[in-house]
């Protein structure tokens, strides 16, 4: 590996670590934000505040040939509206900790993409075992934080938690199609500010007509609350007033929107360019274990001997399951 190589690498790395250390508070600050705020409304308000950030932080214009802006367009659909949206669901119908063990196993989805799309071969026995480690790892961090909710039993499975788990499954698989087109974005040597930025765009434009369609079609605002409810954005002006007026509203969706989106969206394309889009990846093993240690910062939760555990299984098994096949091709890339 020659010298620049290896500084691409360090780039790469110190991208895809800071990227996963904000989203891991993720979390905490959805949860917190969905006591006033539909999905669909955090969805929309974040990505929208990353747009205009984006646009203030690198005010340069791309071009762009009307054929790219098919990728552009089946990232900010893949990578945005259907995996933040059906993530946020998600936690509204399951526990967080559900969904984030859920969600973590994309990066067995991205192996499995990129070598269906991309021709690369990602799936081996060894990128296998990592990931069962890994996910193990994560499973017993889960575990505990259920085992903490319920008072030390567990938690009775209801269809509510079955739809949330799905929801978060589609997350998974989402995020997998994302990482494909971002890598097919990145071949062609994009601005990567002004890539992420037109992925945002595409994304705010899709959500657009789910919307419209929640506002219409909602149910009513109590108990009974149909799928519609969940993508409608309220306009009161008393109810807008309420929640916004709240230092906690801005704080969560200013991080959600400018450092967990126009920041990290940005550093993470940097990462899959640098290290090469299955490796990066596999880095989003290591999510949960990020929230389970800002929770007990934010929020006061003690981390047990089982997290604890839990957190060296997952570091584990992203090592092993590291594919060592892209530092030959970034070497290659390179020179």
């Amino acid at each position: 590996m020659n010298a620049d190589a290896s500084s691409k690498k360090v780039r790469g790395l110190f991208a895809a670590t800071l990227s996963i250390l904000l989203w891991g508070v993720t979390f905490v600050c959805t949860k917190s934000l969905l006591k006033d705020f539909s999905p669909m409304e955090i969805l929309f308000f974040r990505f929208v505040l990353a747009y205009f950030s984006l646009w203030i932080i690198h005010p340069v214009r791309m071009k762009v040939p009307v054929k790219d802006n098919l990728l552009f367009a089946l990232a900010g659909l893949s990578g945005v509206t259907i995996y933040q949206f059906s993530e946020n669901l998600a936690t509204v119908f399951t526990t967080a900790s559900n969904v984030s063990i859920i969600v973590s196993i994309c990066p067995i989805f991205t192996a499995v993409i990129a070598q269906i799309f991309l021709k690369e071969k990602h799936v081996t026995l060894k990128f296998m075992l990592g990931f069962i480690i890994a996910i193990s790892g994560i499973t017993l961090v889960s575990i505990n934080g259920l085992n903490t909710q319920n008072n030390g039993s567990f938690p009775k499975i209801s269809l509510s938690n079955i739809k949330g788990d799905l929801l978060a499954l589609l997350s998974a698989v989402s995020w997998g199609f994302y990482s494909l087109f971002v890598t097919l974005i990145n071949r062609k040597k994009y601005d990567s500010l002004c890539a992420t930025r037109r992925v945002f765009f595409f994304a705010v434009i899709f959500m657009v007509p789910l919307i419209i369609s929640g506002n219409l079609f909602s149910g009513p605002t109590g108990t009974e609350r149909n799928l519609f409810y969940y993508i409608a954005v309220n306009w009161d002006a008393a109810v807008n007033k309420a929640r916004f007026t709240k230092p906690s509203s801005w704080i969560n969706l200013v991080f959600l929107g400018f450092f967990a989106s126009a920041v990290c969206f940005s550093l993470w394309n940097k990462a899959c360019n640098y290290l090469g889009t299955v490796k990066a990846t596999t880095g989003i093993y290591l999510i949960p274990v990020v929230t389970i240690v800002f929770a007990a910062i934010i929020l006061g939760e003690t981390i047990t001997p089982l997290q604890l555990l839990g957190a060296g299984l997952a570091i584990t098994g992203l090592f092993i399951s590291t594919p060592k096949s892209e530092e030959k091709e970034l070497s290659k890339e390179s020179e």
